[in-house]
């Protein structure tokens, strides 16, 4: 009975990678994975094939071998192709997929699953006592964002023994059962599991002589105080990170971080939109017709003069260049957008509405008025 292509079974082309190789198979061995397919002796004879298949097409020799000749490259005897038979020295006889005691699947079925594990046993061991991270919000102004702060931030953490320096005690060493891992490998048929060393209690090492004042753990509760440089250009839900002033890890371990998110306070006076700014000018109706200059209030503080061109509309937008937010690190700053309001006056004085009556009809008589279905075709 021939066998079926390699690339077939994963459903990958030649061309594929060495990870959409691995993606694929272990799409399929979850597929047929025996235990998601008891008693069906054809996935179990489909998952052999798919792991066949991968042992072969994930190392790059013996890839190539059956690229160029197929099954051939692996059976006993082909002619001129290496003293052991097969093509290199490769024999189907390598493959083991009775999930016994040694069972060469469990190397297979490790190498995938490791990246799922967490990768090797050192760095799942210092990972697990490495300290915790933190978060601390801080509030300031816009002003302060535009200029940059320093603020005092007190806390409550678990920090290093003051006794033992963060070390847990004296004679302490590596746990020679899960070799500083914190976890040992249990194999129940052909998966391999992990659980927490019985030795050590998943530290990764053993105290002989705890200190008393931590009980080993190398952990006391402590206040700290930290000065916070806040940079000039932060935005609000910024988040500065300060290495290692989390909580302290087990035994010694690297203290995890501190995550500061910035909270920048709503401005009564300006809106923010990236590096720009944007205010209300309220003006009078006469600065609108006649034009002038006006001051406005700039965001470094103090005011600025601004000019009005004459006929101006609300709605209409001023612009002044650079006059916004500054970005982190840098000191090219965004604009300042002025958005005009023309301001209606509620109460006028007799003499006020006398004159505007002149002007309204001076404005007739000089044809600078359009009836109200003339304005509309106008629009139209």
């Amino acid at each position: 009975m021939s066998k079926s292509d390699y690339y077939d079974l994963l459903g990958v082309s030649k061309s594929a990678s060495a990870d959409e190789i691995k993606k694929a198979y272990r799409k399929m061995a979850m597929k047929y994975h025996p235990d998601r397919n008891q008693g069906n002796k054809e996935a179990e004879a489909k998952f052999k094939e798919i792991n066949e298949a991968y042992e072969v097409l994930k190392d790059p020799q013996k890839k190539a071998a059956y690229d160029q000749f197929g099954h051939s490259a692996f059976e006993n005897g082909m002619g001129g192709a290496g003293s052991r038979g097969g093509f290199g020295g490769f024999n189907s006889g390598g493959f083991d997929f009775n999930f016994g005691e040694g069972s060469g699947f469990s190397d297979i079925f490790s190498d995938i699953f490791s990246d799922f594990m967490g990768g090797s046993n050192a760095r799942r061991g210092s990972a697990r006592n490495k300290g915790q991270d933190l978060r601390s919000d801080i509030v300031i102004t816009l002003e302060e964002a535009f200029k940059g702060t320093s603020k005092t931030l007190s806390f409550r953490r678990n920090g290093k023994c003051s006794k033992c320096n963060g070390k847990g005690g004296e004679n302490v060493s590596t746990c020679s059962k899960c070799k500083g891992a914190g976890v040992i490998n249990i194999r129940q048929g052909f998966f391999m599991t992990q659980q927490v060393c019985p030795e050590c209690g998943g530290t990764g090492f053993i105290v002989k002589n705890p200190c008393h004042n931590c009980n080993g753990s190398g952990i006391e509760v402590e206040n700290k105080t930290l000065e916070i440089k806040i940079p000039a250009g932060v935005d609000n839900g910024t988040k500065l990170r300060i290495n290692g002033e989390g909580e302290a890890g087990l035994g010694g371990s690297p203290s995890g971080d501190l995550y500061v998110y910035i909270i920048v306070k709503p401005s009564k006076v300006f809106t923010r939109e990236g590096k720009n700014l944007f205010i209300n000018v309220p003006i009078s109706f006469t600065e609108a017709a006649l034009g002038g200059t006006i001051e406005v209030p700039i965001i470094e503080g103090g005011k600025s003069e601004v000019r009005i061109p004459k006929g101006i509309q609300t709605g209409e937008k001023l612009r002044m260049r650079g006059k916004g937010m500054p970005g982190i690190n840098s000191s090219i700053r965004g604009d300042m957008f002025l958005d005009i309001v023309v301001e209606t006056p509620t109460k006028l004085t007799s003499r006020q509405e006398e004159l505007l009556k002149e002007f309204e009809e001076d404005r007739r008589k000089n044809g600078n008025s359009k009836k109200f279905f003339d304005k509309i075709k106008d629009w139209l």
